[in-house]
């Protein structure tokens, strides 16, 4: 049922639909109670009529309003309003954090993503995971339509936990090449999540557990990486063969895909779940490690595979020469280099820490600054900046759990881990951003 802007809904009042699908509705709506804006998803009328259905909606509502995540979208409460008419049945609605930003299925019309944008996004995703499948909570639908990313590169994932509650009707959505399958995902038997990100044991109607999570998170960074879906096809029943019988197109990656990524990705999509990579925690820190390793680099889809066989050693043959003659002439006019050196002042009541572990000083690649963590523990601690050309060093502020400092290539960001996040500053200043 269509909900007008302005209608009143409890203490909320409807703004503006934002999307419809075999879940329910969704608005944005108005919070006149604390003043701010959320997301309402109005439920089905198959729900009301099940008392069951009812009451194991609202453990699992409280259970994921215990998803307190940076990268989980927050559920606020279950709003329940009764029906003016006696043979109406109550309207039952998700109160939902209604997050700002694009959804990753947007992004991705464009063209795939960087490598490292990809990462840093499916490391975000994988902690989100993480923290759901340790409450016992499987999404079972993953997939881009349900990642948002924020203006400041946040993930958030949607719809968490909800697939397990599904109307009892089967509806596909609009486009046929994300088609869902919503059907009660907790009798063997049926199946409910999106074609092209369905494990194979959802395709199959058997129980799933996050095993069928971590087969999404892998096609989702499938996709990031390669710009387009792991499997593919004009229908349901076409994508769903391919996801029983088929193998992504390992060749369709980026050429300058991490070895490790790769082996995560393959890991994520095995067709037999008991070879199936079955845990988020591992995939994080697989990506972590890819993060700080120097092969990984900005790509684009590597036009590469098809030039002929000749072109790439040729290619090295005349870039070998071309190195040859610009490092005779560079050497014939150039001065001798000079070792400079210099000693780091510390900030006042700052110390070094006795334990430089995780690399804990960086220079820019343009020479000029030098970032390294002061004082603090192992665990991490602030950050100090210093010019080459001033004799003192100043203190990032609000930074004080830092580790492992490292520079854009740019020199004009500074990363670092605090904590379980990866984070970046400006070498001039404010304040730093996930």
């Amino acid at each position: 049922m269509a909900l007008n802007p302005g209608r009143r809904f409890g203490p909320y009042t409807i703004v503006a639909p934002l999307g419809a699908g075999g879940m329910g509705e969704v608005y944005k709506a108005h919070d006149s109670s604390l003043n701010r804006e959320v997301a309402l998803k109005i439920l089905p009328d198959t729900f009301s009529a099940d008392p069951d259905r009812v009451a194991r909606f609202r453990r699992e509502a409280q259970t994921l309003a215990l998803l307190n995540h940076p990268h989980i979208a927050a559920i606020y409460g279950l709003q329940e309003i009764e029906s003016p008419s006696p043979s109406e049945r109550p309207m039952r609605a998700l109160v939902l954090e209604l997050v700002d930003g694009d959804t990753l299925a947007a992004r991705l019309k464009i063209g795939p993503l960087p490598m490292a944008e990809a990462l840093a996004y499916a490391r975000q995703i994988a902690d989100a995971l993480e923290a759901a499948h340790e409450r016992g909570i499987v999404h079972r639908d993953v997939k881009p339509a349900n990642i948002v990313i924020t203006p400041d590169d946040i993930v958030k994932v949607l719809d968490f936990g909800l697939a397990k509650i599904a109307p009892s009707d089967l509806r596909e959505a609009d486009s046929p090449h994300s088609p869902t399958q919503t059907l009660d995902g907790t009798r063997e038997g049926v199946i409910i999540g999106t074609a092209a990100y369905m494990s194979p044991e959802q395709a199959k109607g058997r129980p799933v557990d996050k095993r069928a999570d971590l087969w999404a998170f892998g096609a989702v960074l499938y996709e990031m990486l390669a710009g387009r879906k792991a499997f593919r096809g004009d229908n349901v029943s076409e994508i769903l063969a391919q996801v029983l019988t088929q193998q992504p197109d390992w060749q369709q990656l980026p050429a300058g895909t991490p070895g490790p990524i790769v082996k995560l990705l393959r890991r994520c999509l095995e067709t037999d779940r008991k070879q199936r990579l079955d845990s988020a925690t591992v995939a994080r820190l697989e990506i972590d490690e890819a993060l700080t390793s120097p092969a990984v680099v900005e790509t684009t889809p590597a036009v590469g595979r098809r030039t002929a066989a000749w072109a790439i050693p040729a290619a090295i043959v005349i870039a070998v020469v071309a190195f040859g003659a610009a490092r005779t002439i560079l050497q014939s006019s150039l001065p001798p280099a000079q070792t400079s050196r210099l000693a780091i002042v510390l900030p006042p009541l700052q110390l070094m820490p006795s334990l430089l572990l995780d690399r804990d000083l960086a220079i820019s690649p343009d020479g000029r600054y030098v970032v390294f963590r002061v004082g603090g523990s192992v665990a991490g601690g602030p950050l100090a900046l210093r010019a080459l050309d001033q004799q003192e060093a100043q203190l990032l502020t609000g930074i004080d759990n830092a580790r492992s400092p490292f520079f854009s290539a740019d020199s004009r960001w500074i990363g670092f881990f605090s904590g379980s996040e990866l984070k970046k500053v400006s070498i001039k200043g404010g304040p730093a951003m996930t």
